[in-house]
């Protein structure tokens, strides 16, 4: 395996590997504004019951707001008014300071009046998903995230089979109408079914762009590459914060998050298509024209003298024209089969903890505009440092430490009041800050342990397990009606069950990336013995002419 040799002596770090991430940018942006959108559409505004029928009755008479809802709706026990029950008929007696802790009520007859001082419309709002029909509003994003499961195989296997590229536009363009179309939808069923093709067509931008960005970088700078590529989702997750507080209706909401992917049609032609693919399928006059336009943007043109395209071919295997892998072929042999069932067990662990603590950004006293926005920016600094540790320490170390400390500060939490809401922010945000490292950790590990014949295809079905876990996050925190805590214990204990699943998986910093299957059920020392540095090999085959003889 010396493709990356040719690409070291090409720089796989340069101008040309800039432009991917820059292009891919726009519409990696657009990932976190809509699979966190629930955040803020499906917002629950303060609310109680309707009284328009009593008032045009003149039952009330000259009675103020507060009298009028003092008479009507029941107290909670936080002394705020009762969001679904009233009095079968208005207890007048209660203006003198009565106890109505004894008083009949009946659930909203006539439907609820809307605080929209935040939010001028959301789902809860448009189709009255409160009381007895929160879960519906709960089930909004359950479905969304179906949809993303559901994408994540069918787009790993269609990229495998006809290239990252062109499955990336299929992903621009699909996104784009089923999200335009969720905007203006005219029933919660109709929401329903366009979140879910969203949810499937979002899943595509989301495995194909790493995995391509990715397989354009030389060893020395994969880790770069996947958490470059991880800032994109923490822009995002501002940029989400910031459009959300001046654009408060659903609908206007839904359309703007979505419009950076025009942008990404538009700069989609310049991007070049994963020249390791080309080469794993046979294609090798594709990949020298684009490993060509790579030497040249890096001003490396030099080195492309001796390469042609008939040499390449001895750069990376070529795959059996007759063998089409698939899905079958993630469980056909032991190292492999291993493989698919940690990671699986890992992207479900990583993927329920990271979005059960990010869907519940309410629950520390703060504005939830400012929650969400410091909620990613907390990410940052975690990025960097995930950067320099996992050059130095490695993958495998990165992925247990994180999600184990996760794990702790959701634990931590448990015991601390709801008076201490500063402290509990700090650890809230540190824990947010470490879920989201493991999850950034977790996008290149996977990436580097598959091999390219079945690298989209390993990346899917782990990402189908993910969504899986992701799907019922937001509806583990309707379990606070059992035990108010249950909840938080249940995230702290997969997230501390899942960084122990994680010592299983072997090491890949400094390892090549490997090609086919064959490559995994071989002894990993010999994977390790191959993957010194391609800089140095590449010198080592250098001929008299200074030109690179690639074998």
């Amino acid at each position: 395996m010396k493709f990356d040799n040719v690409l070291s002596e090409i720089n796989g770090f340069g101008k040309f590997q800039t432009m991917i991430v820059l292009i891919q940018s726009l519409s990696r942006m657009t990932l976190p504004c809509h699979f966190l959108l629930n955040n803020f559409i499906a917002a629950v505004p303060s609310h109680h019951c309707d009284l328009s029928a009593l008032e045009d009755e003149g039952v009330f008479g000259n009675l103020t707001q507060e009298q009028r809802l003092t008479v009507s709706i029941p107290v909670q026990e936080d002394g705020t008014p009762s969001s679904c029950k009233m009095f079968p008929e208005p207890q007048f007696n209660l203006l003198s300071n009565f106890n109505d802790s004894d008083l009949a009520t009946v659930t909203c007859q006539n439907g609820w009046v809307y605080d929209n001082s935040t939010f001028k419309s959301t789902l809860a709002t448009e189709w009255d998903l409160v009381c007895e029909r929160k879960g519906m509003n709960k089930a909004t994003a359950t479905i969304f995230f179906i949809g993303v499961m559901c994408g994540a195989p069918l787009f790993g296997f269609l990229s495998d089979r006809f290239g990252r590229r062109a499955m990336l536009m299929v992903a621009y363009l699909a996104t784009m109408v089923f999200a335009f179309t969720s905007a203006f939808s005219t029933s919660y069923v109709m929401f329903c079914i366009m979140r879910f093709f969203t949810g499937v067509t979002l899943s595509g931008i989301s495995i194909i762009s790493i995995v391509l960005s990715v397989e354009w970088f030389d060893i020395q700078h994969r880790t770069f590459a996947g958490v470059i590529v991880s800032l994109d989702w923490t822009g995002g997750n501002m940029l989400l914060a910031s459009i959300a507080y001046f654009v408060n209706d659903w609908r206007w909401l839904t359309i703007a998050v979505t419009s950076p992917l025009v942008l990404a049609v538009i700069t989609w032609w310049w991007l070049p298509e994963s020249a390791r693919w080309l080469l794993a399928n046979g294609e090798k006059e594709k990949a020298h024209f684009y490993l060509e336009k790579c030497a040249k943007m890096n001003n490396r043109s030099k080195c492309m003298a001796e390469i042609t395209p008939q040499t390449l071919t001895n750069a990376v295997r070529v795959k059996d024209e007759e063998k089409k892998y698939g899905f079958v072929d993630l469980v056909r042999t032991p190292n492999i089969r291993k493989l698919a069932i940690c990671t699986g067990i890992l992207w479900y662990g990583v993927a329920f903890t990271y979005y059960g603590i990010s869907l519940n950004i309410t629950g520390f006293g703060m504005n939830v505009y400012f929650t969400q926005f410091i909620y990613a920016a907390i990410e940052l600094p975690g990025k960097i440092m995930v950067y320099y540790f996992l050059n130095k320490f490695g993958r495998k170390p990165g992925q247990v430490g994180t999600l184990l400390l996760t794990g702790t500060c959701v634990f931590i939490n448990i015991f601390v009041p709801q008076g201490l809401w500063v402290f509990r922010t700090i650890v809230g945000l540190f824990g947010k800050g470490l879920s989201e490292a493991s999850f950034t950790i977790m996008f290149l590990y996977t990436t580097e342990l598959y091999p390219t014949v079945v690298r989209q295809n390993g990346v899917g079905y782990t990402s189908f397990v993910g969504r899986l876990g992701v799907s019922i996050a937001p509806l583990i925190a309707l379990l606070d009606v059992v035990w108010e805590l249950l909840p938080a214990v249940i995230y702290a204990l997969v997230a501390v069950g899942t960084g122990l699943v994680a010592l299983l998986l072997p090491e890949t910093l400094n390892v090549r990336l490997p090609e086919f299957i064959e490559d995994i059920e071989k002894p990993r020392a010999e994977l390790e013995g191959e993957s010194g540095n391609p800089l140095k090999q590449a010198d080592e085959n250098r001929n008299g002419n200074g030109t690179v003889e690639v074998t």
